[in-house]
């Protein structure tokens, strides 16, 4: 038990906690080693123990942290480490709060090396933490407003938010800088969605672009839009309300709404993805491969034939139905 009670101090000094969470961090621990199970675990399990109380300890007082975070500092892996969270608030029976979105966001861009005061960093890259943050969060919200963070997991969604944000601070010197770029520099791992996350909020933001008349008539694409996502932002309350009001006229008059796939000019009407790209089924084939020429008419040899017989008596029909058949 002093063993593992030093590693939620080590981990909460590295963590830089203040003194009241050690002290809450370090009772939860003396609880989860009480129960009979924790003598079962293996040494990764335990320290992923250790990790957990301190996890609930700055969910309970609303400190931005996330459990990729704590991942990386112990060399865990994030399912492992859920399904232990969850046994473990049971086994405390604690109330464990869901954390915000703004303190969640702030902490996830906080662990990105661009973002911090290093001299490693490119002066044409570095950006401050509160600006990014505070964009990002702009982005993310807007996200939400047209579905895009919908059943998913928030960590893709705010890397490709906050790399949109950190492009449109200064476009000139990274429109140029890559996603995957863009996360090697800040020293993240990129999530694998973390593409597809930025695909669709760039096709978003062109797609709100078209309700601005300084924006209309202008060749906008998934590369250029950044230059103008304080445009988009400021106005963000307005282009929603603008895109939902033609969308509904267009349907009250008996006309249907037109497609994510229409001219960039139609009115688009924000759907979940699951709606506007939903995933191809597999398709069931009548016939097995090779077997696409069967009818219906083929004819049964005998030797089939005897196979379906079961009866004596459906034996004996078969043969006498031979036998006139022969005679003919």
């Amino acid at each position: 038990m002093k063993r593992g009670i030093v590693r939620v101090q080590d981990l909460c000094r590295v963590l830089r906690l203040p003194n009241g969470f050690v002290d809450t961090a370090v009772s939860y621990y003396k609880q989860a080693v009480v129960n009979p199970l924790y003598r079962l675990m293996s040494i990764q399990k335990k320290e992923i123990i250790v990790a957990c109380c301190v996890y609930i300890t700055c969910r309970q007082h609303q400190w931005p942290i996330t459990m990729a975070t704590l991942c990386t500092l112990i060399y865990a892996k994030k399912e492992l480490f859920a399904s232990l969270f969850l046994d473990i608030v049971q086994v405390l029976k604690v109330d464990v709060p869901s954390l915000s979105l703004q303190n969640l966001i702030k902490s996830h861009c906080s662990s990105f090396k661009l973002f911090k005061d290093s001299y490693e960093v490119p002066p044409q890259y570095a950006e401050k933490l509160d600006a990014v943050s505070e964009r990002t969060v702009q982005i993310v919200e807007l996200a939400y407003e047209t579905w895009l963070v919908t059943g998913r997991h928030p960590i893709p969604m705010i890397t490709a938010a906050a790399y949109i944000s950190w492009q449109s601070l200064q476009p000139s010197r990274r429109m140029s800088c890559t996603l995957s770029r863009f996360c090697k520099m800040s020293d993240i791992d990129m999530p694998p969605p973390s593409t597809i996350r930025l695909k669709e909020l760039q096709e978003t933001l062109i797609k709100l672009a078209n309700y601005l008349p300084w924006l209309k008539i202008l060749s906008l694409n998934r590369k250029n839009i950044v230059q103008h996502l304080g445009d988009l932002l400021k106005h963000r309350a307005y282009l929603l309300r603008r895109a939902l009001a033609i969308t509904e006229a267009e349907l009250s008059k008996g006309t249907e709404a037109p497609s994510s796939t229409d001219l960039p000019n139609s009115t688009v009407v924000f759907l979940p993805p699951c709606v506007t790209n939903p995933r191809k089924r597999a398709r069931s084939t009548p016939f097995p491969r090779g077997h696409m020429d069967i009818t219906g008419d083929e004819d049964i040899s005998d030797s089939e034939i005897e196979q379906y017989l079961r009866t004596p008596a459906e034996m004996k029909d078969f043969q006498l139905l031979q036998t006139s058949i022969s005679s003919v």
